[in-house]
C-alpha cells in the first residue's frame, strides 16, 4: 500500500486546487496509508493555514477513518483522540499524544499544559 503526504489530504478537505484535487482523489482510490505524524500535521494546517473550526476539523478525520481507501495508522488510537478533541478544547496533537501513550501502557503523560493536564491520564507537572 501506498502512503500519502499532508499536502494530499489537505486537497482532499480543502478542495481548493482543482489540479491537485484530482490528482490527490487518484493517487487514494487505489488505497492509501496516513502516518499519525501526517494526520497531525493536517489537523495543524487546517486549523492554522484554512482556520478551519474544530467541528470541520474533527469531521474531516472523521471522514478519513471512514473513507474506503484510506487506513489510518492506529485507527483506535486516531478514534478515541478524536472523541476526546470533539469534548474539550485540547488540541488535537494533544489528544493524539495521550492516546498513543495510552494504548503503548505509559502513563501518565507529564505535561505543563494547563487544559491537556485536566484529561484521564495526564498528569501536570
Amino acid at each position: 500500500m501506498r502512503a500519502a503526504d499532508t499536502n494530499v489530504l489537505v486537497r482532499l478537505v480543502t478542495r481548493d486546487n482543482e489540479r491537485q484535487l484530482a490528482v490527490a482523489t487518484a493517487f487514494v482510490q487505489n488505497a492509501v496509508w496516513v502516518s499519525l505524524i501526517v494526520l497531525a500535521e493536517t489537523v495543524w494546517v487546517l486549523q492554522r493555514a484554512y482556520r478551519f473550526e474544530r467541528a470541520r476539523i474533527a469531521s474531516a478525520v472523521d471522514l478519513f477513518l471512514h473513507h474506503e481507501t484510506v487506513t489510518l495508522q492506529e485507527a483506535d488510537v486516531v478514534t478515541a483522540a478524536l472523541d476526546m478533541y470533539s469534548k474539550t478544547n485540547v488540541a488535537f496533537s494533544d489528544c493524539l499524544v495521550l492516546e498513543i501513550a495510552r494504548k503503548a501502557g505509559h502513563l501518565p503523560l507529564g505535561t505543563f499544559d494547563r487544559d491537556l493536564s485536566k484529561l484521564d491520564g495526564a498528569e501536570r507537572l
